[in-house]
Formats: C-alpha cells, structure tokens, sequence
C-alpha cells in the first residue's frame, strides 16, 4: 500500500486458527500490532481495490480477526 507506519503497541495480539485445504491443514498465525499510519496509501498495481473505514462506520463482512484485534487494543 506504500505507506509507513509507527508501532504504538509492541505488544502483539496473535491469532492462530486452521484452514482446511486440499492438500491437508494449513497452521495460519496472524500478528497485530497497533500502529499509526504515515503518510498517504499509494496503491501498487496490483491492489485491485482498497478503502479506508473510521472505526466508527465498519463495514458488517469483516473478518473474523479484526473485532478480536480492535477488542484487544481497546476499540
């Protein structure tokens, strides 16, 4: 996305869940850390679309980590 960013928190939060795949299970560990954005998204060509949401107006298809991860830091 082309930005920087400064870890507030260097606590993470870590999730780790199964993902059933053909060729069998797949350990997925996702690592959070609370952090403030610098400077503006640049998208590369490869992002096909992005956005940007005000924790206030979250969209309802989320993904099964982020309310954990906001919970977590205190959202």
């Amino acid at each position: 996305m082309g930005i920087g960013i400064e870890v507030l928190d260097e606590s993470p939060f870590i999730m780790h869940t199964v993902k059933k795949t053909p060729e069998g299970n797949v350990d997925v560990i996702l690592v959070h850390y609370l952090a403030k954005r610098i400077g503006e998204i640049k998208p590369g060509s490869d992002i096909r679309e992005w956005k940007w949401f005000d924790l206030k107006s979250l969209p309802e298809n989320l993904g099964p980590n982020i309310l954990p991860t906001l919970k977590h830091f205190g959202f």
